[in-house]
């Protein structure tokens, strides 16, 4: 999957050139309670964090400190009504401060030139444009129509949707 990414977004900043895979950082949360996203953390680390040049931050999702609220009389809904079970769900904290801290950390220390940022979260939107000014190009691997302020304020985007086909193995 990155060498198809760096290729793709290589055709976008410059035919002409040649583009080459430096490394892939991938960020993620899993709740431990989930048997999906124990799965998922499998794979993030047993798989995907042993590819070349691949590095993975996983963080567990935290227990959100409010309960839920109606929206009638604002009471908190503390259990579940006909289980008995905690009702506040669980949040990511740090993942997308991370994220940002790298892109611009990897850029001051001018290890990349071109990034492809594979996120629908507008929060990047000031990351994007603060690096655009340092002459770094963001582009963005995007699954349309989700994130589409994020692809706008990008230097380019790659449709992943498009992509799809050739990231299966064969």
């Amino acid at each position: 999957m990155p060498q198809i990414l760096v290729a793709e977004a290589g055709r976008i900043v410059d035919p002409s050139a040649t583009a080459h895979y430096e490394g892939m950082h991938v960020y993620g949360s899993y709740d431990k309670n989930k048997p999906n996203d124990v799965k998922l953390k499998n794979w993030f680390t047993n798989s995907l964090d042993k590819m070349p040049g691949t590095n993975v931050v996983l963080l567990e999702r935290q227990k959100k400190k409010g309960y839920p609220k109606c929206p009638h009389c604002q009471a908190e809904t503390t259990k579940c009504h006909a289980c008995g079970g905690d009702m506040r769900g669980t949040e990511e904290k740090g993942v997308d401060t991370r994220m940002a801290t790298e892109l611009i950390s990897l850029a001051w220390a001018q290890a990349y030139d071109v990034a492809v940022l594979v996120s629908s979260d507008r929060d990047f939107v000031p990351v994007a444009e603060f690096l655009q000014t340092k002459g770094i190009k963001i582009v963005h691997g995007a699954f349309p129509p989700q994130g589409s302020q994020l692809s706008q304020k990008c230097w380019g985007n790659i449709n992943l949707v498009k992509l799809m086909p050739s990231f299966e193995r064969v």
